[in-house]
């Protein structure tokens, strides 16, 4: 008995050292994975009295000096539900990359040409958009975390220490959007409504006084940790795997609309001017990009206070008698109340908006929390005693950084538009995932990533965000086997002919890259899937009275709610034979990694 306590006791002794060690580790593709299998010395914290679980946003600050500055000062930040990492002032990272709870992303950032010899801070935003958040995050609570590297070297400014402050930025108002309200499915996230009266102006910055700011509270009982550790946590962190956003600054086309008798020029969209919104003025400046984009606008504005400025963002405008009852006729699905988007005569702006209420001082900013989808944005003004300055309006295209490697030639004009036209759209729809509509449904599902993964890779060369994708998906699946058919999603949805979509995502991949260790991890998981399909095989050799929603496409009215007749409480041939195509493209893969058993299996059923 006694040896078996000393040999309790020595266990955990050494797990204690081996939890204090800084040794680096590093997987296949290079990335540091010594914080997966360790607990972190960093501890998540929050607000010490604010709500966790509702909308807020949060701002995190950490003053502290420097006798030297390194080539390198390597920290790790995450945050739930995002955050902005600022030092001395400049914006330094955007993140967490999206995950989900037990996969959640960690960014290794280094900060050393942002420091100086003496007085430095860190600062982060941190936003929690609660109820209102989109469909694809995940959260447990408001909270937010980060660590020194112990190479740093002299100062710890790991959160968790009492030198970090907090404060509720109470700018921030919510304005939630639903179906009704944007006419239809919507799951991108919430507008804002901002009150400058009481932004805390300068708040990322060293000269800045927090003095009143709180301390904050450990998020949890328990510290950060890796998957790889023995002990348990609310966010099982994992390193982000592929690269950070593309941020290009960008000026809009043109002006192509202004009412009130405000006066606009050409000089403004270049940034060369000013617009100015008279005292007790209602006026509106209508902005057209030419084309369909995603990014973040940023109004620069001064003066105003007490006035209103609304932006509003559209792929399109709609016709003026839009949505109303005459038009509609009760059919929203079969109206087309858009048109052709290049017009504007007899349309108006349409979509999610934001409501600001400057607070009279000068060289304002607004910047969204999170990315907008436009071609068009209008903003209505409504000024009380004090004119209003726009100083400059423009945008920061932000999404994934892919790169057009592949060419297409052709002497067809209509073809090279069309692949132009293609090629924008998997660009605007890729961000630190692949998604459905960055408009209305920023959602990866299964059907679109497989099709956007392979494009993206032949177009670019770059496969790090399908190899996301096909993991991601894996991480959804349930215990019956099945992946759900959006992933990440607190929402859960399950189409099983989705789920086989999946396991063809990784036969293409197969066929693409020369890495069966990346492949290897999914058989299992494959299996699963396959295995879900054979249990619903009836009598008749055929599956039958599927579960779950069997979408295979929108095709009206053959198939209502895409699905094929038979799935549900029959039989489909259509569903039958896409199970036969994936059971192909898995024998060949059981094959390559020698589970031979599963191949003749599924050959046979094939």
């Amino acid at each position: 008995m006694k040896k078996v306590l000393l040999l309790q006791l020595l266990l955990i002794f050494s797990v204690s050292i081996f939890a204090q060690e800084s040794t680096v580790e590093t997987n296949k593709e290079g990335k540091d994975i010594s914080l997966m299998k360790h607990t972190w010395k960093a501890q998540w914290v929050t607000h010490p009295t604010e709500s966790t679980l509702d909308y807020g946003i949060f701002n995190f600050r950490r003053e502290f000096e420097l006798e030297t500055v390194g080539e390198k000062y390597i920290v790790y930040v995450s945050a739930d539900n995002r955050y902005r990492l600022f030092v001395n002032g400049e914006q330094v990272a955007f993140g967490p990359s999206i995950g989900d709870i037990d996969y959640y992303r960690y960014e290794t950032i280094d900060i050393a040409k942002y420091l100086k010899v003496g007085k430095n801070v860190i600062a982060a935003e941190v936003a929690n958009f609660g109820e209102h958040r989109r469909g694809a995050q995940q959260t447990f609570m408001t909270a937010f975390i980060l660590q020194g590297d112990d190479k740093n070297g002299g100062v710890n400014i790991n959160t968790g220490t009492k030198k970090w402050k907090v404060s509720k930025n109470f700018a921030y108002n919510v304005l939630p959007f639903n179906s009704d309200s944007l006419k239809g499915y919507y799951a991108a996230g919430p507008g804002e409504l901002i009150n400058f009266d009481v932004y805390p102006w300068g708040w990322e910055k060293l000269e800045f006084n927090a003095d009143h700011w709180k301390t904050p509270r450990p998020a949890t009982v328990e510290f950060a940790v890796g998957r790889g550790f023995l002990y348990g946590s609310t966010w099982y962190l994992v390193p982000r795997t592929i690269p950070f956003m593309e941020e290009t600054p960008k000026r809009f086309n043109a002006i192509v609309r202004t009412e009130g008798g405000v006066k606009t020029s050409k000089s403004f969209v270049l940034g060369k001017d000013k617009i100015v919104i008279p005292p007790n003025t209602k006026a509106s400046i209508l902005f057209d990009n030419k084309t369909h984009t995603v990014g973040y606008p940023e109004l620069f504005f001064g003066k105003g206070k007490g006035s209103t400025v609304r932006l509003t963002y559209s792929e399109g405008l709609v016709y003026n008698n839009a949505y109303s009852e005459e038009f509609v006729n009760g059919n929203l699905t079969l109206t087309d109340v858009k048109g052709n988007r290049n017009e504007i005569e007899g349309k108006k702006i349409f979509g999610i908006y934001d409501i600001l209420h400057p607070d009279g001082g000068n060289d304002r900013k607004f910047r969204p929390l999170w990315m907008k989808t436009f071609r068009y944005i209008q903003i209505d003004v409504e000024t009380k005693d004090q004119e209003l300055v726009l100083n400059d309006f423009r945008f920061e295209f932000n999404a994934y950084p892919f790169k057009e490697v592949a060419k297409f030639n052709t002497k067809d004009e209509t073809l090279s538009q069309i692949w132009d036209v293609a090629w924008r759209t998997v660009r605007n729809g890729s961000g630190e995932m692949f998604q459905d509509s960055p408009y209305y449904e920023q959602m990866q599902y299964i059907g679109d990533t497989r099709l956007e993964s392979m494009i993206s890779v032949y177009v670019s060369g770059d496969d790090r965000l399908m190899r996301k994708a096909i993991k991601v998906f894996d991480e959804s699946r349930m215990p019956n086997g099945l992946t759900e058919s959006r992933y990440p999603s607190y929402i859960t949805q399950v189409i099983p002919t989705y789920s086989l979509l999946w396991v063809s995502m990784l036969h293409d991949y197969y066929m693409i890259e020369n890495d069966p260790e990346f492949l290897r991890q999914f058989m299992p998981g494959m299996r699963g899937v396959l295995e879900w399909f054979e249990n619903e095989i009836d009598e008749t050799g055929m599956p039958a009275s599927l579960e779950w929603w069997n979408f295979t496409d929108w095709v009206n009215p053959e198939f209502p709610n895409g699905i094929p007749k038979g799935a549900d409480d029959g039989h489909s041939a259509n569903v039958a034979l896409q199970y036969v195509y994936t059971l192909d493209n898995a024998v060949e893969l059981f094959k390559h990694f020698g589970w031979d058993h599963e191949a003749k299996k599924y050959e046979a059923l094939s």
